[in-house]
Formats: C-alpha cells, structure tokens, sequence
C-alpha cells in the first residue's frame, strides 16, 4: 500500500476569510493529505483584529504554517507579479511556482491567468474546492456546508450552484 502524497496549499486571504466568516478555519488541519500554508505577505493582507487573532492562533495551534519568500527566483517572479496584482496573491503564485505547491485562491482574471500560467491547470482551489474535500473527508456534511454557502452568500461570495450535493458525487 502506497502512501498518500502531501499536497501543500499557498493560501490566499479570500479563501481564509470566508473560512473565519463561518467559523472553518479549522478544517484546514484536518483535510487530510493536505497541508496549508500562508505567506507572510497575505497574513499582513489580514488586518481585521479578530481576524489577525484568529489566524495567528491557526499558526500557533499548528494548523497553519507561514511561509516567507526567501527564494531568489520566487523574490523575482513576486516583484514581476506586484505590478499587476495585489502582494498576497503575487506571493501565492510565486511560492508555488518556485516550491511546486497548489493554490488556495478565488480570485479571478489576471491572478487565474498568471497562477494558470505559472503552476499549471487544475491547481488552483477555490473556498468550494476546500468544502468540497472537507466533504469528502467525511468532516462536513453537505447540509453543513449548504449552511454555510448561504452565510457566505450573505456575504457577497456568488457561486452557481444550489447545493453542494452537485459537487459531490
């Protein structure tokens, strides 16, 4: 029996703020085979107090690595990137281009773009993506998870789908 792959996830603020709005954060340390890890760029990116508490006891609990750009080749592609896009998400990309990583993100256009072109297709997730494996993994039913797709709604973030049970089958 061959041992599951770690799969280690550069986590953008978005995807860490909706989890925070519905009081998630957590199962990102249990979503197995995955680790998640935050750049420092996208921790200073979260400056809600009870936020920044939240996160920093994350990392503190273990459940959240920070990650600090010290690579030669991740410092150039994040100055390349911060011309057009925000830090955190420029340190997104640079990290897991460099390190080979996934990313955890909903933005859209230039980031989806440049992170597309930088990591590959197919290793972006999105907050959807997150509940979706939280799912699988047995840690969310779909009925806690359709709970919280309407909180978050109520907090401006669309998705196209009625329930979860579309995504997992």
């Amino acid at each position: 029996m061959s041992t599951p792959i770690l799969r280690i996830v550069v986590t953008d603020a978005n995807v860490l703020i909706n989890l925070m709005h519905v009081s998630r954060l957590g199962l990102l340390a249990k979503i197995p085979n995955h680790e998640f890890v935050v750049p420092e760029h996208v921790r200073e990116e979260i400056t809600i107090a009870e936020q920044r508490t939240t996160l920093d006891a994350a990392v503190t609990a273990g459940w959240l690595k920070i990650e600090v750009i010290d690579d030669i080749g991740a410092i150039t592609v994040f100055t390349e990137l911060i011309a057009h896009i925000g830090r955190g998400e420029a340190a997104c990309i640079a990290i897991a281009a460099q390190k080979g990583w996934l990313i955890a993100s909903d933005e859209k256009k230039r980031f989806l773009r440049e992170a597309t072109a930088r990591v590959g297709v197919g290793h972006v997730l999105t907050t959807v993506d997150v509940f979706v494996l939280a799912i699988k993994a047995g840690l969310l039913t779909i009925e806690e998870a359709d709970a919280d797709k309407i909180t978050l709604e109520g907090r401006r973030f669309k998705v196209s789908f009625g329930s979860y049970r579309e995504l997992v089958k």
